[in-house]
């Protein structure tokens, strides 16, 4: 019986100099800009190359093929998601929930929206390159860097810190693959993201009201 072929995903080797980073970076840069250009279904290693200015040879050496490289770009840009919150998780430490809930939101759609053109095409490929995988593992970085940023905060929540970081997560996965699919004016983009931490600021508000009345002796 004749053995049905699986489409390779993982990029062939990671680059370990400088000069290669660059390469990479600008391989996936142009991977993005063909995207938007071309469509993924016209888009081509040879289109990507030419963009990003280096032979398919070149691209060859750490991408197999199309799949491979638009998971890359997908990886690439849900990396940048987790890297922007795990920042801002960091600098919010300490402080109070309110001020945490409100930094968290803005930094996420921040990064996700910043160029929302991008972010539609890297959505809309997501399904093709199993980019379901990908997803959970940024989701599982942003959920353990939410839940060190609730642990630390000056005020108490009630609940498990882990299952209110995943309900603040859904606000965040929920609203901004709304915006994603809606093709929102981008003149509401910000107002829902406005609404967004409203949202997100009355959960964590009852949550520490919750949290006071536990520790009130009856």
């Amino acid at each position: 019986m004749r053995k049905v072929s699986q489409t390779v995903f993982e990029p062939r080797r990671l680059p370990v100099q400088a000069r290669s980073a660059a390469s990479v970076e600008a391989i996936l840069e142009a991977t993005v800009q063909v995207l938007l250009q071309l469509g993924k279904e016209r888009l081509t290693t040879t289109h990507v190359a030419a963009r990003a200015g280096v032979s398919v040879g070149t691209l060859y050496q750490y991408f197999p093929n199309k799949s491979a490289l638009l998971q890359a770009a997908l990886k690439r840009h849900l990396l940048q998601v987790a890297e922007a919150v795990e920042i801002v998780c960091r600098e919010q430490e300490g402080g109070s929930l309110r001020t945490m809930v409100t930094a968290l939101v803005t930094a996420f759609l921040q990064a996700k929206l910043k160029d929302i053109k991008a972010s539609m095409a890297m959505y809309a490929v997501s399904s093709d390159v199993d980019g379901t995988k990908i997803v959970q593992q940024m989701s599982l970085r942003i959920n353990k860097a939410v839940v060190r940023l609730l642990t630390s905060s000056s005020e108490p929540i009630a609940g498990d810190p882990q299952l209110v970081a995943s309900v603040l997560q859904g606000m965040l996965a929920g609203v901004s693959r709304r915006i994603l699919e809606s093709g929102i004016p981008a003149t509401r983009i910000a107002e829902s993201g406005q609404e967004l931490i409203y949202a997100a600021c009355a959960y964590i508000e009852d949550c520490r009201i919750r949290a006071f009345k536990r520790d009130v002796p009856a």
